[in-house]
């Protein structure tokens, strides 16, 4: 539209007549907007035109485009010379041989050969019926010499034993893999076996071996976590049974761990009955944490056995144990058992790997493998001393707390002069 107003302006200032037709205005797009070796480069273009890849009614379309763009206009023949130079030899070696009287005929003939070509060739025998009926009904009076009918012989049965080996073989079937052609010693799925200290041993797949060593150098690297030091932020329920100093056993125990939450030491089990990630209420207001309403409120029967416990409330919890840093979203319950419980929507999200002989948990995040290792029972035993001594001191001044709130309001009934409070 620039273009045009400019021309308009310009032609008005030199005294021209404004353009009226359609020749004058495509002249002077031609002139503004075609570069003067466009004409040469089409010709260059279909002279140098070929059928290709491409299909016979591709090719004609491609050329008579071209001619259109050039303005060529030239007798039919040599257009039907021009389009017979540009096609593949197979076609055009065919096509020759045949009769037609114009162009729509000839490539019409063209696509016919075309649809002869990329059909299936026909699977034709060595030695045809006929000559085999020939032979058998004893036409012996030709003159050939017993040596070359004795070479005919031994050529007739190795082609008839070929097939006979190769369909035996294919009937071998293998107990191992149940695969055909091979037996089961010969199978090439073989198996490594890989010996351990301890008597302990593991039978693998080649393949699986391969691709376990291909999983590893895939991960940068590998890094043991152990749980976090400090003391923990709150309370919760000591556990009935205490082991021992000798039995360190992680047989029995749960998945238990220390983490950072905003630089506070919390505990963390992993538990995969459970449905759901939750965390203690306690820890959302010790921590004042920002909650958000749950989008499929739900009740929860196990803590409480009357009538259960809705959880309607969510809250994002950043967790961090070494350099793992992540945000958990957890459902907000009254649990007691620890401050952070991760269920089946974490395990599954994060495709944990849980060894229950060392109770150590192992998964990917960005790249990285990570292994949890798990507090010792004697640590575990240990914390749940110390929370219940803590526990034991909040209930002792709460109950002192109430006890001074309870004197102090009875001593302003009896200055008031109404005594008492109680009944």
């Amino acid at each position: 539209m620039y273009w045009w107003t400019s021309l308009e302006k310009e032609r008005r200032i030199n005294h021209e007549p404004p353009i009226q037709y359609w020749n004058e205005l495509r002249s002077a797009l031609r002139r503004r907007h075609i570069p003067p070796y466009y004409d040469r480069e089409l010709m260059d273009k279909l002279q140098r035109l070929k059928q290709g890849s491409s299909s016979v009614e591709e090719y004609r379309q491609s050329m008579e485009l071209l001619m259109m763009r050039a303005g060529i206009r030239e007798e039919e023949r040599t257009t039907i010379s021009r389009f017979q130079s540009g096609l593949n030899l197979e076609i055009r070696d065919k096509v020759e041989l045949l009769p037609y009287r114009d162009l729509n005929e000839l490539v019409q003939l063209c696509s016919r050969v075309e649809h002869q070509l990329t059909r299936k060739p026909f699977r034709k025998d060595s030695t045809p019926s006929y000559s085999k009926s020939f032979k058998k009904e004893g036409h012996s009076s030709l003159p050939y010499p017993k040596e070359e009918k004795e070479k005919e012989k031994e050529k007739e049965n190795s082609s008839f034993k070929a097939p006979s080996k190769e369909s035996k073989s294919s009937e071998i079937k293998c107990f191992k893999c149940l695969g055909r052609g091979h037996i089961a010693s010969q199978c090439p799925t073989k198996k490594t076996m890989v010996l351990k200290a301890q008597d302990h041993y593991s039978s693998l797949d080649e393949a699986t071996s391969s691709s376990s060593s291909s999983e590893e150098e895939a991960i940068d690297s590998e890094e043991e976590i152990l749980p976090c030091e400090g003391d923990l932020l709150l309370v919760r329920r000591l556990l009935n049974n205490q082991p021992s100093d000798i039995e360190q056993s992680q047989r029995e125990n749960l998945f238990q761990t220390k983490c950072k939450i905003l630089e506070n030491t919390c505990s963390l089990i992993v538990d995969s009955g459970s449905t759901s990630n939750c965390c203690s209420t306690r820890l959302v207001d010790k921590l004042a944490l920002t909650t958000k309403p749950h989008p499929k409120p739900y009740r929860m029967q196990w803590i409480n056995e009357e009538r259960g416990v809705v959880v309607n409330q969510q809250v994002s919890i950043p967790i961090s144990i070494g350099n793992y840093k992540e945000d958990v979203l957890c459902d907000i319950v009254p649990l007691e058992v620890s401050h952070v419980l991760l269920g089946r929507p974490w395990q599954f999200d994060k495709h944990i790997i849980h060894d229950g002989l060392t109770n150590k948990i192992s998964f990917q995040h960005l790249g990285k493998k990570f292994v949890w290792c798990p507090l010792s029972p004697s640590q575990v035993n240990e914390d749940q001393l110390k929370l219940k001594a803590k526990k034991d001191d909040e209930e002792k001044s709460k109950n002192k707390n109430k006890k001074k709130r309870k004197e102090k309001k009875n001593f302003s009934f009896e200055e008031k002069g109404l005594g008492s409070s109680e009944p």
